[in-house]
């Protein structure tokens, strides 16, 4: 691949990489710490990630323990985690939080499978766009005389294989993930 195409080859992964970052925040009925990773707390006045202010372990499969390092931080923690959108009562015992993660329902899973499919789609239109925006850019440069007319049938080949490449990598992400979902 040219190295004037190596910017979309970026901005894809880059959109892959998003998705896979949505994925992760999506509970599959087991405890996944990543479920924490967009939380915030108020820590001496500056939105600290949860994982800068506690430690995160998973003592049991649908168990969360949160171990602040200051105990001050318990009550801030817990109105974090309330105010989120996990959807999790945390239970506190004055020095850690421990978040239980319920059972799935058959009906919730079918729910979140088509979340991850909505996000596997928004991945696939980002990729087709860049995919566009690349193309053009290769007319562009063959009709101002900057490539020749076999340089940009190679570009048009190249950015089309790694749209290919990666349309293909997003549907085998969201089935690993909707199998992950899915498994009781």
């Amino acid at each position: 691949m040219h190295d004037r195409l190596k910017v979309f080859e970026e901005k894809m992964n880059k959109s892959y990489d998003a998705m896979l970052s949505d994925f992760s925040a999506i509970r599959a009925g087991r405890a996944n710490p990543h479920v924490l990773d967009h939380i915030k707390v108020d820590y001496y006045g500056s939105p600290t990630p949860l994982q800068g202010v506690a430690n995160i372990t998973v003592p049991e499969a649908r168990i969360i323990q949160i171990a602040p390092w200051d105990k001050k931080m318990v009550k801030d923690i817990e109105k974090a985690i309330l105010t989120s959108d996990l959807g999790i009562n945390p239970n506190n015992d004055g020095s850690v939080i421990r978040l239980v993660f319920p059972e799935l329902t058959e009906e919730r899973r079918k729910d979140l499978a088509k979340d991850v499919k909505k996000l596997g789609e928004g991945c696939k239109v980002a990729i087709r766009n860049i995919r566009r925006d690349g193309m053009e850019l290769v007319k562009k440069l063959q009709k101002n005389g900057e490539i020749s007319e076999d340089e940009q049938t190679n570009d048009e080949t190249d950015i089309q294989e790694l749209t290919d490449k990666m349309i293909k990598m997003v549907d085998k992400a969201v089935e690993t993930k909707n199998k992950e979902i899915m498994t009781v």
